[in-house]
């Protein structure tokens, strides 16, 4: 009995430490090519430097620089419309015309009334002419004479009273044609031929100039004083055209307006309500894409460009104390950088703060990593990146 006991428990014993050496033979070979692992690839690109030109970016408005409801300045009914809705039109082009027989026969009207003051004057500078002759005779008073003077003196007045109610006359007959003041584009139509027009009637049509227009923005005071020392000593030389500034608009679809604009106005206060002051830029707008009133996007650039620090977007980090890249040192270990960022350009960003041209920063593989360990940095554009980023 002793002896079977003695058996099974060196047999047990024996297994037991089998099982123990084939333990120990599995833990061994993970445990070295744990030692022996890669570090893990990325890929790298260049901090590296350009010329920018720098600009601002502000909310502008679309302002048509002649804007016009057109009214009918004497009264009658609409006898023709020579317009659709949107046309187009230049300058003294006919619009409308208004009932004109009532004006007419009141020109001609004015024109009878002017033959019977000539008539007049005429029979009253006669008549003095003989009131003369015949108080130099001795014939009649000097009263007589006198009064021949004035009648003279009122028939010249009815004639000239006569003159001003014909060009009066005249005008009302004019008004009843209705013409463009300057070329642009018409508004919807809110009238129809038959219609009763005049003074105290609603507007016609609006009449809005397309080309050039203004583009209205505003600046505040840390920025106005940043353009004017920019572009001159004062105000008036960034309204130059030689020396001011170019500006450039976006338009609501998101494409830039292949035009340049020129700032053409500064206001000479600034707004207690907004602490802004408002500036217009002018645009030949030959396509007809600014529209007034519409909301866009305006940029003013500088004169000069400037030499930057930029980086790829996809380096840069963002935590709780701010933008951050990791770099890629001398030892090939990950380092935690904190910068300060600008102005994004395409694809890259500009870099003011904390980081130098040929700097290294990791743009794939970025979760595989942390600063303190090493890396093997692969140049990005390359197959090795490539396969970094997968």
């Amino acid at each position: 009995m002793n002896t079977t006991g003695t058996g099974s428990g060196a047999s047990g014993g024996l297994r037991l430490s089998a099982a123990l050496g084939a333990a120990a033979l599995c833990v061994l070979p993970v445990t070295l090519l744990a030692q022996d692992a890669a570090p893990p690839r990325v890929s790298i690109a260049a901090a590296y430097s350009e010329e920018i030109v720098d600009e601002a970016v502000f909310i502008g408005r679309g302002e048509a620089i002649d804007k016009v409801n057109i009214v009918a300045r004497v009264s009658g009914f609409l006898e023709e419309s020579l317009v659709n809705d949107g046309s187009p039109v230049e300058q003294g082009d006919l619009l409308f015309r208004i009932e004109d027989d009532s004006y007419a026969a009141t020109l001609e009207a004015r024109k009878a009334d002017l033959a019977r003051a000539e008539a007049n004057l005429e029979l009253a500078i006669l008549e003095l002419d003989r009131k003369q002759e015949l108080m130099s005779r001795g014939s009649v008073p000097v009263s007589e004479r006198d009064l021949a003077r004035a009648n003279k003196l009122v028939a010249e007045a009815e004639v000239r009273a006569a003159k001003a109610a014909i060009r009066q006359a005249e005008l009302d007959l004019s008004y009843t044609e209705v013409s463009a003041p300057f070329p642009g584009r018409i508004g919807s139509l809110d009238i129809s031929v038959g219609d009763l027009v005049g003074p105290g009637t609603p507007p016609l049509v609006t009449l809005i100039r397309e080309s050039p227009i203004y583009v209205t923005f505003s600046l505040d005071e840390k920025q106005l004083t940043d353009v004017i020392e920019a572009f001159g000593n004062n105000s008036t030389a960034v309204t130059r055209g030689d020396v001011g500034p170019d500006v450039f608009v976006e338009l609501p679809n998101g494409s830039t307006l292949d035009e340049t604009g020129r700032v053409v106005f500064i206001d000479n206060r600034i707004d207690p309500t907004t602490g802004a002051v408002a500036l217009r830029a002018q645009f030949d707008n030959d396509a007809g894409l600014i529209v007034d009133g519409a909301f866009l996007n305006v940029r003013i650039q500088a004169l000069e460009p400037v030499v930057k620090t930029l980086v790829p977007l996809a380096a840069v980090q963002r935590d709780q104390r701010g933008d951050f890249v990791l770099l890629v040192n001398q030892n090939q270990m990950v380092e935690q950088r904190y910068i300060e960022t600008g102005d994004q350009v395409e694809t890259a960003i500009v870099v003011t703060e904390g980081l130098q041209p040929g700097e290294s920063v990791i743009v794939e593989g970025l979760q595989r990593v942390r600063p303190g360990v090493p890396v093997d940095p692969v140049l990005t554009g390359t197959a090795d990146a490539d396969a970094a980023g997968e």
